[in-house]
């Protein structure tokens, strides 16, 4: 890859990261630069997780998992991938994406508006919310929720009334990036999974201009896989600065540091 001066400054900013996060640097850029990844680590994975949403807190990884019938939310052991607790989704619901705030666990639905609160303890019910359109993903900037909904715009939800305050089309010089899905907040940016895809676009929660790419081509398994076995699931860990990745129904999760391009 070559790098322009301005492309390189960006560069040094994200490779100065022990993970390799990404932070806002203003630059002039003829294109968006891509990175690639290495593996730190690697940990078991339920394979039979159609992963939707992914969360690290407190030593747990925290996984909302998708399709009628087997959508759960779950606490998880990191290192032997081992669920310590579980609380499954009625039928009806498609569980998707999932965030953590205020000792609370929200989770999102597919196609049926209705998103849930859970007590982040005791995964017991607190209350329900509503949203038009369909849920995707779902993150927390440390003030209000960021919400997917599998087109090119970011929602943005007020913390206490899950209300919608405001919107962002993400683009990619100019154009718009869609299947945005699983998010996560990253040091004042958004990590975003593009459905279908191996890439991960890194965004500016207010232009919305993807900043960079983050490349994780043969990062998963290879045999047998279905159409919607791919990668989605982003995991930081701020205390730790530790970024983990994993896909849908994947039996492994990953550690990774983001590098220059191959």
């Amino acid at each position: 890859m070559l790098f322009r001066p301005g492309v390189w400054l960006f560069a040094l900013a994200l490779l100065s990261q022990r993970a390799g996060v990404a932070q806002s640097v203003p630059v002039q850029r003829a294109h968006t630069p891509t990175f690639s990844y290495e593996v730190v680590h690697r940990y078991p994975h339920d394979p039979r997780a159609f992963t939707q949403g992914l969360v690290y807190r407190n030593g747990f990884l925290f996984e909302s998992t998708g399709l009628n019938g087997s959508s759960s939310v779950r606490k998880v052991r990191l290192e032997t991938g081992e669920v310590v607790q579980k609380r499954d989704v009625a039928r009806r619901y498609f569980a998707e994406g999932l965030a953590e705030f205020g000792g609370e666990l929200f989770q999102l639905t597919w196609e049926t508006e209705t998103g849930f609160v859970y007590d982040g303890e005791t995964f017991a019910p607190k209350r329900r919310f509503t949203y038009r359109g369909e849920g995707w993903g779902l993150t927390h900037d440390g003030s209000r929720f960021v919400m997917s909904d599998g087109t090119p715009a970011l929602r943005f939800l007020d913390s206490s009334t899950l209300e919608e305050t405001g919107r962002v089309r993400v683009t990619d010089q100019g154009k718009e990036v869609d299947d945005l899905n699983e998010l996560e907040f990253v040091r004042g940016q958004i990590y975003a999974n593009v459905w279908l895809t191996d890439r991960i676009a890194i965004i500016d929660p207010a232009s919305g201009h993807v900043t960079a790419w983050i490349d994780l081509a043969g990062l998963g398994p290879h045999e047998s896989r279905f159409t919607n076995d791919v990668l989605n699931g982003i995991a930081y860990d701020a205390e730790g600065d530790r970024l983990f990745v994993t896909g849908k129904l994947w039996p492994t999760l990953f550690e990774i540091r983001i590098t220059p391009a191959r």
